[in-house]
């Protein structure tokens, strides 16, 4: 027996990526999955889907309130839909700021909201959401993404400091860039795709971009039972961008 075993998941944008990876390792680890996307066709059979708009609070109500009629409630939430912007402040136009805040930022309040009676009723009740090293590192021609991931941190912190006396504990994880199919969308609108792969690798001092399991294990422990006391708490996953300096590798 796990220790997800008979808890029920959410995973929001879980139909590719790291919420795939993460909605694939909860299932395996016990836990029952139900995965809102706006596309939910191509899921493995294991993995419940429902069909969600996190920028909308009508489609985010239904789909909830699907979930859990009929997986029979809600232990844990994963956070993690989000969409990309590349640009400085004067690249974003107001309508990419709204859309983009919208999905990132609203969207995570949104889907807890409606999510939040049904945790309350649970032993177990998790939320771990999906931020990143841009929260607290400027990175080049990141303006607007990295505002919104600003604001998940600090959201974090407000939504654990709200409801830890009501039995949910609130976290998140700060990825490094991973390779993921988010990741290569954005990539295809640089000139040159493969210098910008490249320097993306070598942004981690592993030399290497995050993997979507890696990603995935950290959530796992985060949305763990066996993790009561661990609340309000960033998680960094990032090949060590956050902390590391190292040296260049000397020529020859």
């Amino acid at each position: 027996m796990s220790e997800f075993s008979g808890l029920v998941a959410v995973v929001t944008g879980g139909a590719s990526g790291i919420g795939l990876a993460t909605a694939v390792a909860l299932t395996e680890r016990g836990a029952t999955v139900a995965v809102l996307d706006l596309n939910t066709d191509t899921l493995p059979e294991s993995l419940h889907g429902f069909t969600a708009d996190v920028s909308n609070r009508e489609s985010v109500d239904v789909a909830i309130a699907a979930v859990a009629e009929k997986l029979g409630g809600i232990d844990i939430l994963v956070n993690n839909a989000g969409i990309s912007a590349v640009g400085t402040v004067e690249d974003n136009s107001d309508e990419d700021w709204a859309r983009v805040l919208n999905i990132n930022v609203i969207g995570v309040a949104r889907v807890t909201a409606a999510a939040l009676p049904w945790l309350r009723k649970s032993e177990a009740a998790s939320i771990v959401n999906l931020c990143s090293i841009a929260a607290l590192n400027g990175l080049p021609l990141r303006a607007l993404y990295g505002a919104s991931k600003g604001a998940i941190l600090a959201l974090t912190y407000a939504m654990a400091t709200d409801h830890i006396r009501e039995g949910v504990r609130v976290n998140c994880v700060s990825p490094g860039t991973v390779s993921t199919p988010f990741v290569e969308r954005m990539l295809a609108g640089f000139a040159d795709p493969v210098a910008e792969r490249a320097a993306l690798d070598a942004r981690q001092a592993t030399g290497r971009m995050v993997t979507p399991e890696e990603v995935a294990g950290a959530i796992l422990y985060l949305a763990s039972p066996l993790s009561g006391s661990t609340t309000g708490t960033a998680l960094e996953v990032d090949g060590g961008v956050h902390t590391l300096r190292v040296r260049p590798i000397a020529a020859g």
